[in-house]
């Protein structure tokens, strides 16, 4: 099986995974202009690949492309980042409710192991960060995925949720952030294992509604500049 699997994984998906882990980071930073060479350069890629992986960061939402000035990672304004927060306060409560009332209880155990290997991560990290890889291994994926609710997993894990990550490594390296989302991580799934979707929403709510206001905090205060 990893003999077909490496065979599928080709040099274009590599170059898309370098750059898209590169914009989540902030190796990339929002409105940095994209140049072929100097990237293939900096990450070691060839033109071929580098062209298709930017076609699909940019269909992402991930880049963009203007007229006369070429490609960027693509950035909002601290409103529209504020914005984004609220809409995923609601939406994401929802998902948490459902879930809980959704998921089965091997799903569940997957998801407390993941957060097991998160806490794994974030003390390899010192606690100065939180990275969540996509898909399986990035908790908020698995909530909406866990929700069975179709329509609202399309919203959340689409344009919504590659913009969002992008922003949500940067704000998990303010001091005690990581841990402190760690905790509020393990309730959420706590409440989702007793299968008490209203308070699997409401914790959901209010880990979505601290983080906005990091954000609106850090904004004031200069250290995030969007």
């Amino acid at each position: 099986m990893s003999d077909i699997i490496s065979q599928t994984y080709t040099r274009a998906d590599e170059a898309f995974d370098c750059l898209q882990t590169a914009i989540v980071k902030g190796e990339l930073a929002p409105g940095d202009k994209i140049g072929e060479l100097d990237l293939c350069s900096r990450f070691e890629l060839t033109r071929g690949p580098l062209r298709e992986a930017l076609g699909r960061l940019e269909s992402r939402g991930l880049l963009v492309r203007r007229p006369h000035a070429g490609v960027k990672v693509v950035s909002v304004s601290a409103s529209e980042l504020v914005e984004l927060y609220r809409i995923r306060e609601v939406m994401e409560g929802l998902a948490a409710r459902q879930a809980a009332e959704r998921m089965t209880d091997q799903e569940i155990a997957d998801l407390q192991a993941t957060l097991d290997s998160h806490e794994t991560m974030i003390e390899e990290a010192h606690g100065q960060a939180y990275y969540q890889a996509e898909g399986d291994y990035d908790f908020h994926h698995r909530i909406a995925t866990g929700s069975r609710n179709t329509k609202l997993a399309q919203m959340l894990l689409g344009d919504l949720y590659y913009m969002v990550r992008m922003y949500r490594y940067r704000l998990s390296t303010s001091a005690g952030r990581p841990h402190r989302a760690l905790g509020e991580h393990r309730r959420i799934v706590e409440a989702i294992a007793q299968r008490d979707g209203e308070l699997a929403e409401f914790l959901m709510k209010r880990h979505i509604n601290a983080a906005r206001k990091n954000i609106e905090k850090q904004i004031q205060e200069g250290v995030l500049t969007i």
